[in-house]
């Protein structure tokens, strides 16, 4: 999700017309298990019909999920998630935004004043396990299931759902009738089995903040008035069926007063829709790449109108430029929707403020494109690791709109250095490891997620080197798509590209709030003395003045890397964290000091960093 500033955005997702109806997305589950050894993940094909009815926004639905449990586990209960729960008086996500000391402004106490018919819920009127009748309840956003026969491990079961549901007023990511104007966004709109992985289940509440889902693949027909059109995630099925994907000249055919929407989404993790009877659509291909589609309401002022066409060839330069440095796209096409309440990644996907000025539709677009790979592709839990995702993905929209606008900065996410050194010398910061919802203000999940996160991997280009992270990037990719990859991940795919040691800094940098505080203490002739006052190691970069006016880099090892970066500074020797000093000689003598002089450690005090 987008940050703009420390807040986070939500948004939606989609699809549509005459473009392939198979996907590229195929995946063998058995190459996954191959590239990570006694990896596991469960399996879930959902196929749903629904049926909206877009006067009072109620919808009804069926639902078949075969699920299918790899896990060495025998299951004796199944959970599903029931997002739309939440947007009720008295929820937890009401009373939660009611108590905490710096409520989102988009939310405050506004789902405490829905009325009945704002309101949203997903009610379920009936669950069957292989045919059998099974007992179930729902705890708030949660449907908890008793299962009629444990699941074995290796086994496959069939639950058959009927429900029907209410969109409500849009407050957070989903909902009917926001602030520009579009109908439905229909993300988190169906009843969504939890995850269940080597951590147990994860049936988390929604109290307003991320997802996890489990990789399936989705069958979904959705209803709708025939005056509406519909991108969801996923290929349309049926195009000349329902009339779209005609050119203008041709004669639409419609029976009766709704068209049915028929779309396949293979290999993903959720599935999302929108829904607006005054949609423009347009289509730019992607050399080598995917489709992209862009819907936005083509009764918007003109400003915004141009703002969208100018979007479509950057987005071009988006696509490539992620596919370049992270990894090839794997689907056949891509949605940027108008959707409202900010940004918010879905897979193939993003459904986005419409009514902004250029920059801001491209830096939200920049941003949740970059999702579809940390995220919807590497679909890290993020309840529990939201700087995998936030963070990674900040990191890169902010290269590629320094790379793509031609802003030639020498470190992008300058701003995130600058964010989380606010934060962790507030006194307000708690662990990356923190659950999502448990951080204490929703200014430092922001910071800690979004800024921190980025600097996670901006600061590790300073560790290992710039190219070995470009490189542990791609194969941190390669080795995790399509999976639920965990800190360690990253890590070790940086270690195998660097040939370093580099636990210590997952440790100090994400599981806990050290700091980063090292100083020149003392210059005397041609030798000087550094300190180290934070707790957190770090090897150091630094450039020494000689009197005479000529420089001269240094680089310090950490001893418990194991190793060096790759670096044309001088090495000298190693500095072990538990020496609180380190002093080394120069050839000649020495006017002063810097550390860190291209300011890519975060350290948290910069005014000892020199003398």
């Amino acid at each position: 999700m987008k940050l703009k500033p420390f807040l986070m955005y939500a948004l939606i997702g989609s699809v549509l017309f005459t473009f392939n109806s198979k996907a590229n997305t195929a995946v063998d589950y058995n190459n996954i298990i191959n590239q990570n050894p006694g990896y596991w993940q469960q399996h879930v094909d959902y196929t749903m019909t629904i049926d909206m009815d877009v006067n009072n926004y109620q919808y009804t639905g069926n639902q078949t999920l075969v699920y299918t449990n790899n896990s060495p586990d025998v299951l004796h209960h199944v959970y599903y998630h029931l997002y739309f729960n939440a947007f009720q008086p008295g929820s937890e996500m009401d009373v939660r935004s009611r108590t905490i000391a710096d409520p989102d402004p988009r939310v405050k106490d506004r789902i405490s004043k829905l009325q009945p018919n704002e309101i949203g819920f997903i009610h379920v009127s009936s669950l069957k396990q292989n045919g059998e009748d099974i007992t179930y309840n729902t705890v708030g956003t949660v449907l908890e299931v008793d299962l009629a026969k444990p699941i074995q491990p290796g086994e496959q079961v069939t639950f058959d759902m009927v429900f029907n549901a209410q969109v409500p007023i849009q407050i957070r990511r989903s909902g009917r009738n926001n602030a520009e104007g579009v109908a439905l966004s229909m993300s988190q709109w169906y009843p969504k089995m939890a995850e269940y992985d080597f951590e147990g289940w994860h049936a988390d509440p929604y109290i307003g903040r991320e997802f996890l889902g489990v990789w399936g693949d989705f069958d979904v027909t959705i209803n709708i008035d025939k005056n509406y059109t519909i991108g969801g995630t996923g290929y349309l099925q049926n195009p000349d069926e329902i009339g779209h994907g005609y050119t203008t000249e041709k004669v639409k055919k419609h029976k009766g007063d709704k068209l049915s929407w028929h779309f396949k989404a293979p290999n993903v993790h959720d599935f999302t829709w929108a829904a607006d009877p005054n949609y423009a659509h347009d289509t730019m291909q992607v050399p080598n790449g995917p489709l992209l589609h862009f819907f936005y309401k083509k009764d918007m002022k003109k400003e915004y109108l141009e703002n969208w066409k100018n979007l479509q060839p950057k987005a071009v330069e988006l696509m490539q430029y992620y596919s370049n440095n992270i990894g090839q796209y794997p689907y056949d096409q891509y949605s940027i929707i108008q959707g409202g309440d900010g940004g918010m990644e879905y897979g193939m996907c993003t459904l986005i403020t419409g009514e902004d000025d250029f920059n801001g539709l491209f830096g939200v677009t920049a941003h949740e494109m970059a999702h579809s790979w940390f995220q919807f592709v590497l679909a890290t839990n993020e309840l529990e690791h939201a700087w995998m995702d936030e963070g990674f993905t900040s990191y890169m929209d902010e290269w590629s709109k320094n790379d793509i606008m031609h802003k030639n900065l020498s470190n992008p996410n300058k701003g995130a250095y600058a964010a989380y050194i606010y934060l962790a010398k507030s006194g307000k910061e708690q662990p990356l490891t923190t659950q999502a919802d448990r951080f204490e203000y929703n200014r430092s999940y922001s910071i800690s997620a979004y800024s921190k996160g980025d600097v996670f991997l901006a600061q590790l280009g300073y560790v290992i080197g710039q190219d070995n992270l470009k490189q542990a990037i791609k194969k941190y990719f390669a080795d995790f798509k399509f999976t639920h990859p965990q800190p360690i991940d990253i890590i070790r795919s940086a270690e195998k590209v660097s040939g370093l040691e580099l636990d210590w800094y997952l440790i100090d940098f994400a599981e806990t709030t050290n700091t980063i505080d090292y100083g020149v203490k003392a210059i005397d002739g041609n030798s000087v003395t550094l300190e180290r006052i934070g707790l957190m190691p770090m090897p150091i970069d630094l450039t020494v003045t000689y009197t005479d006016g000529s420089t001269e880099d240094f680089y310090i090892p950490l001893q418990m890397m194991r190793g060096e970066k790759p670096t044309e500074a001088t090495i000298i020797g190693d500095w072990a964290w538990a020496y609180p000093t380190y002093t080394f000689k120069t050839s000649k003598p020495v006017s002063h000091v810097q550390i860190d002089p291209k300011e890519l450690m975060a350290d948290i005090n910069k005014e000892n960093n020199k003398m």
